[in-house]
């Protein structure tokens, strides 16, 4: 009997601990707002690779009944993203912000991604401060920036797009008002190396 007590008792918390990672990888996923690869989320949960990958699977499977989100995977890397049934809801959102000037926020993180693009999503959010996966997103859909892959795992990197040059009327991000002075201030520079180490 004693026995079975030890055996449920570690099988509680194996169960618990099972809980407590998914928890920590949906919220990563969720704050990320861009795909993450299975070995990134491995790093900054302190939890190896496979273990990592079967929790990922099971949250696939939870979000498969009637919920408003699901878990995408493609090439080892996740993502949170809507519903494909709320899509027409979805679609009214974001038709309502392309039609909407830009926030504050938004032509602030521009600015950023303008005069010191190529940039990654964390360099951007050191600069600003608060988080902002939700207005490049806005950004991305209303074409004016671009994101590319990095070839290390810091994500994404954000540059201005063609679109937001010809909508400016000009050839290139160097002929941005004061872009010399704004482009290389040792402040912002210094900034941004420290959070490309701490990566």
């Amino acid at each position: 009997m004693g026995y079975i007590q030890i055996t449920n008792y570690k099988l509680q918390i194996t169960r618990l601990d099972s809980q407590k990672l998914k928890s920590i990888l949906e919220s990563l996923l969720f704050v990320s707002g861009e795909p993450i690869g299975a070995q990134k989320l491995a790093k900054i949960s302190g939890i190896p690779k496979n273990e990592v990958e079967v929790a990922l699977a099971e949250l696939e499977k939870e979000y498969q009944g009637n919920r408003g989100l699901r878990i995408l995977s493609s090439g080892g890397s996740y993502q949170l993203a809507s519903s494909p049934e709320n899509s027409q809801f979805v679609n009214q959102l974001v038709s309502g912000e392309l039609n909407a000037d830009l926030s504050k926020s938004a032509v602030e993180t521009l600015s950023i991604v303008a005069y010191r693009g190529p940039i990654t999503r964390v360099q951007i959010e050191a600069i600003r401060g608060v988080n902002c996966t939700y207005v490049l997103r806005s950004l991305l859909v209303r074409g004016l920036v671009e994101r590319k892959e990095t070839t290390d795992i810091r994500g994404y990197l954000y540059e201005i797009s063609f679109d937001f040059l010809k909508y400016l009327g000009i050839q290139k991000a160097g002929e941005l008002p004061d872009w010399e002075t704004l482009s290389k201030n040792d402040k912002v520079s210094e900034l941004l190396e420290f959070t490309e180490k701490e990566q």
